[in-house]
């Protein structure tokens, strides 16, 4: 996930969604956001104050850096799912054969911001949920794009929300995300925690994720917010 190298200068689209920089003397362009419609179907609001959801799409690092600018979210935490306890290790799920991905739980409350909105922030700028195992320049089963559903009504928000996707052909291809069973969160190691926030001039983070939360701002600007909220020190 790492890139042995420096950049200039971060430059942000005129009059669009993707951002782009200088890297070594020549422009590179970041991931672009996709334009989705939100859910037709969404959890229905209740009176609980506090949700999670687990997302996997590629590298952790850029999608907890996304969640953790959103209003509503109150923490989002880089880990591991998919795969048992014993091998929710950074080293062992580098491998591809543990079963797990890298994923981030996202603790929200639904009474500001709806699990729908957070599957319509997924799909359109934290990753592009077309490509199979892998994302950008990393690959393999642990980068695939994937849902672990918490209850049976986030599951049938999500089915229904990728049929839709689909249906009107929000992407050129179709989605390549799948919906799991949540077999369990497994927070990663201290130091992938806050990895955007903490590294933001570290190559791999300009030229892969700040771009994701700048089209954030820029593609759902209503759920922006600047100050991220990270994740506390002894995780």
């Amino acid at each position: 996930m790492k890139i042995a190298n420096s950049f200039t200068a971060l430059v942000l689209g005129i009059g669009g969604v993707a951002a782009a920089l200088v890297f070594n003397g020549q422009v590179r362009a970041g991931e672009a956001a996709v334009v989705i419609a939100a859910p037709v179907v969404d959890v229905p609001a209740g009176s609980a104050k506090t949700e999670t959801a687990v997302f996997a799409g590629g590298c952790f690092w850029g999608v907890q850096g996304v969640f953790q600018h959103v209003r509503g979210v109150t923490n989002a935490v880089s880990g591991y799912a998919g795969g048992k306890a014993a091998t929710a290790h950074y080293e062992l799920v580098g491998s591809g054969a543990t079963g797990h991905a890298e994923a981030v739980q996202v603790t929200y409350d639904p009474t500001q911001i709806s699990y729908g909105k957070l599957l319509q922030i997924f799909f359109s700028v934290a990753h592009d949920p077309t490509q199979l195992n892998r994302q950008g320049p990393d690959s393999g089963t642990q980068y695939r794009s994937a849902i672990f559903p918490a209850t049976p009504t986030q599951r049938d928000v999500a089915e229904k929300y990728i049929t839709q996707l689909n249906a009107s052909r929000a992407f050129r291809s179709k989605l390549a995300t799948t919906l799991e069973a949540d077999t369990g969160f497994f927070p990663a190691e201290g130091y992938h925690q806050n990895y955007l926030t903490l590294h933001p001039n570290e190559p791999y983070i300009a030229i892969n994720d700040l771009p994701k939360v700048e089209n954030l701002k820029r593609v759902i600007p209503a759920v922006y917010r600047p100050d991220p909220v990270l994740v506390r020190k002894g995780i």
